[in-house]
């Protein structure tokens, strides 16, 4: 059985957001854009962080949670027919699109936009198999830093212990005018997990 993933599509109507949804088959790969040196890609090559990188950066990883998302090239993707290369320069085409959009979005509101991941997969339409994106877009997706401070916004926070992720994605809605400055939002602290009991019925 294919896997199953979902298209989102937000669209802002008066006060109201509604969600088209579409079923897709999931390309098993995570696809990172790289538009700032930081995280793993520095540990690896010994790259400063914060190094502004000349060209935007495409990196694969297997989506396999038991393996940890292993980094992967493009000859391994043809090799185990996990997308054809038709698909992967489509793709990659769409990924660049995508960042040029983003880049400039948030620098229009103070942010950088230093990497993102994202999925995509295949769905059937007017008969035809497309490739569609397949993922979310939010701070938990992406590194969003001040572009005056460098302070992060994003999941970073959580990951490096530098407080809580609320008031963070919260700052990013409000800049980009998708949360009321009056929202009744109030911050949690997200130190660590834990268990939820079911009640039984």
């Amino acid at each position: 059985m294919s896997q199953i993933g979902i298209e989102n599509h937000l669209v802002k109507r008066l006060n109201m957001r509604e969600q088209l949804i579409k079923f897709v088959e999931i390309i098993p790969i995570e696809f990172v854009i790289r538009n700032v040196a930081t995280g793993s890609l520095t540990k690896r090559l010994g790259i400063e962080d914060g190094t502004v990188l000349k060209e935007p950066l495409i990196e694969y990883c297997l989506k396999d949670d038991k393996l940890g998302d292993p980094l992967i090239s493009e000859d391994h993707i043809y090799a185990f027919d996990w997308a054809n290369k038709k698909e992967i320069e489509k793709i990659k085409k769409n990924i660049f699109r995508i960042n040029d959009f983003m880049i400039g979005m948030f620098r229009g509101v103070g942010i950088k936009l230093i990497d993102f991941k994202l999925e995509f997969g295949r769905t059937k339409i007017d008969g035809r198999k497309e490739i569609i994106l397949a993922d979310e877009i939010s701070p938990d997706t992406c590194r969003l830093w001040d572009s005056a401070t460098d302070k992060k916004l994003d999941k970073d926070r959580f990951r490096k212990d530098l407080g809580d992720l609320l008031p963070a994605y919260t700052e990013v809605a409000k800049r980009l005018g998708i949360l009321h400055e009056q929202s009744n939002v109030s911050a949690v602290n997200i130190t660590k997990l834990s268990s939820i009991k079911k009640k039984r019925k």
